[in-house]
């Protein structure tokens, strides 16, 4: 059985209010955050009240110390994670109301992830990387279209060995596209890029951010990439403030 092969008839109630947006004007919001990690005496306080709304169409980065909390607020905002207290929205949808199965189903249609080294499937070509999200997806985009749009339309038959890290990024932005996602997560996309592929990489985000009403969060730790986002917030010791 192919892997694009997917059981159909399957879907159920649950499934239908886990894909459902209430408010298509909304992009994310985060009202009263807290998350705490450990136990006892080593308990941290991940992320302490954090409020956060970006539109959609708006990019946003968070900069911060490691250990600030960034990686926990995108775990959050995913639904990777539940916070202990607070609300995160997504659409007008309250993820924190989400079951476990309501909330895999509300990522896989509504939230984009594009991580530091593209975390690409090394056996897919670039082209059934995003075949394989386009049909569990159920979008009828293109993925050769949406290569082009990235500039990877004539790579798009190699698999991730035979492209270099500028380009595994710009394939992983283009996977985490092809779905139509409200909110786009990205993880430290230019850890591993000279500044040349870094600015390209960035420039792609805030273009398609822009020309999919994306509403976009990226966490980094290059200041030389800020020039493209539309605010810039800081992280320290789980509190959001911001920069500019």
């Amino acid at each position: 059985m192919s892997i694009f092969t997917t059981r159909k008839g399957a879907a159920t109630q649950e499934d239908a209010r886990a894909s459902d947006l209430s408010d298509s004007k909304t992009g994310l919001e985060l009202d009263g955050v807290t998350l705490t990690l450990g136990d006892g005496a080593d308990t941290v306080t991940a992320l302490d009240d954090v409020h956060l709304s970006v539109n959609p169409g708006e990019f946003v980065a968070i900069m911060g110390p490691s250990g600030s909390g960034k990686s926990s607020l995108l775990a959050v905002a995913g639904g990777l994670t539940t916070p202990d207290t607070g609300r995160v929205r997504i659409g007008g949808t309250d993820l924190t109301a989400l079951g476990p199965r309501e909330r895999t189903r509300f990522r896989l249609h509504h939230i984009g992830f594009v991580f530091q080294s593209g975390n690409l499937l090394p056996a897919l070509t670039a082209a059934d990387q995003l075949r394989l999200v386009a049909r569990l997806t159920g979008t009828r985009r293109d993925p050769r279209e949406l290569l082009g749009a990235v500039g990877m339309g004539e790579k798009a038959n190699r698999r991730p060995e035979q492209l270099s890290g500028g380009e595994r990024q710009r394939v992983g932005i283009a996977r985490a596209l092809i779905g139509s996602p409200r909110v786009l997560l990205v993880d430290e996309p230019t850890a591993a890029l000279d500044r040349a592929r870094s600015a390209e990489v960035v420039e792609l985000l805030a273009r398609e951010t822009r020309a999919a009403a994306v509403a976009t969060v990226m966490v980094t730790h290059d200041h030389d990439i800020l020039d493209r986002c539309d605010r810039v917030l800081t992280m320290v010791d789980g509190r959001l403030t911001p920069e500019r």
